[in-house]
């Protein structure tokens, strides 16, 4: 019974700790959308800073929050928008609240009769940019195509 026991819980305790790590989400102060108005048929694209509104043809959309993860990880940019119609005597109604996920922009886009919204990613102007390998410089000391005297072969 021991064993068994014993067992179980060491099989437990490697379930556990084979489990992935969970990266920390990155909070950014900019949201980056892409518009399309269906009537003209013109794609825009537009930032708003995190908590302000701003209007898109006859919807104003307001990102609530924008995260997006540490370039080690797999991407996941999501934001939490919130998207309200003007109506003809300038009041507001609300045609959109939730998530968008800049990775699967069909997946919670607004789509609108004239207008389509979707998220395409997060910013934040205060970041350091992330590293970039360069590669190795060639080596230019002797070159495989001339010979001893330094002539070019044929």
């Amino acid at each position: 019974m021991n064993r068994l026991l014993l067992g179980v819980l060491l099989v437990l305790l490697v379930a556990c700790t084979c489990a992935p790590a969970k990266a920390e989400r990155i909070s950014n102060p900019i949201a980056l959308f892409a518009g399309l108005d269906k009537i003209t048929g013109v794609t825009t694209t537009f930032e708003i800073p995190i908590g302000q509104e701003r209007r898109f043809g006859s919807v104003i959309v307001k990102p609530d929050v924008c995260y997006t993860r540490p370039v080690t990880e797999e991407p996941k940019t999501t934001s939490f928008v919130q998207i309200d119609q003007v109506e003809m005597d300038n009041t507001r109604k609300p045609i959109f609240s939730g998530w968008m996920f800049a990775e699967s922009p069909g997946l919670n886009a607004m789509e609108h009769a004239t207008l389509d919204v979707w998220l395409t990613g997060c910013r934040d102007p205060n970041a350091p940019p992330p590293a970039v390998e360069t590669p190795p410089a060639p080596d230019t000391s002797s070159t495989p195509d001339q010979t001893k005297d330094g002539q070019p072969e044929d």
